[in-house]
């Protein structure tokens, strides 16, 4: 498939969390698909062993119960932070339209063409910070180079994790061996309308970035 002329900066700072802007209508082949993960699995991770698998699906029914999964998790957590003790962290400028962005997911998230749910072996419960980083680490570089080969294809996604207070449910749904394998997190997939994405607005790096010590 032909690729976006971007180079490799312009890729970096203009892959989005897209969501408002997925195109439920244009169907994607299974083989884009592949292709991208093909890409993610040179990432690298730790000690080499590979430990990452990926559930993706195409299927409208299966898609449907995964965006109930979903719901209910987002659910759950509107509920929890309405009841917290402590106020949640200030809103920030962009604040209300990255929840708009997120409501509209929520509404049209059976529709996207393509779902696809990370994993990677072990679970974090009771596991050392090393154990734990290391766990993430062999899946999150893998994860983005994910999303950087989406995005060279003219498609765009989101890194999702809400369903993540579901998570058991989401396992029984598509067979994933709850008690072995972590769920990093569900990534809707579709054709992107436009591809014109800009560099988002961060802090200035000399607020950010500390030199020997902090």
């Amino acid at each position: 498939m032909k690729q976006l002329d971007l180079s490799a900066d312009a890729l970096l700072t203009t892959t989005r969390a897209v969501r408002k802007r997925l195109d439920l209508e244009r169907p994607i082949d299974r083989t884009v698909v592949e292709e991208c993960l093909r890409v993610a699995l040179q990432a690298p991770n730790g000690s080499n062993r590979q430990t990452w698998n990926w559930v993706v699906v195409d299927d409208a029914s299966t898609r449907a119960a995964m965006a109930d999964i979903w719901r209910g998790g987002a659910a759950d957590l509107g509920a929890a932070a309405a009841s917290a003790a402590t106020p949640a962290r200030p809103p920030g400028e962009r604040q209300p339209e990255i929840m708009e962005s997120v409501s509209w997911l929520n509404q049209h998230l059976h529709e996207v063409p393509v779902l696809v749910v990370a994993t990677v072996d072990g679970r974090p419960e009771g596991a050392s910070m090393f154990t734990q980083a290391t766990m993430w680490g062999s899946v999150l570089p893998a994860v983005w180079s994910f999303m950087l080969a989406l995005r060279s294809r003219a498609l765009g996604s989101c890194w999702t994790t809400v369903h993540l207070e579901r998570e058991r449910e989401m396992a029984e749904l598509l067979g994933i061996p709850f008690a072995d394998v972590t769920q990093a997190g569900m990534f809707p997939v579709a054709y992107t309308i436009g591809t014109d994405f800009k560099p988002g607005a961060r802090e200035a790096s000399a607020d950010t970035i500390r030199w020997n010590r902090w």
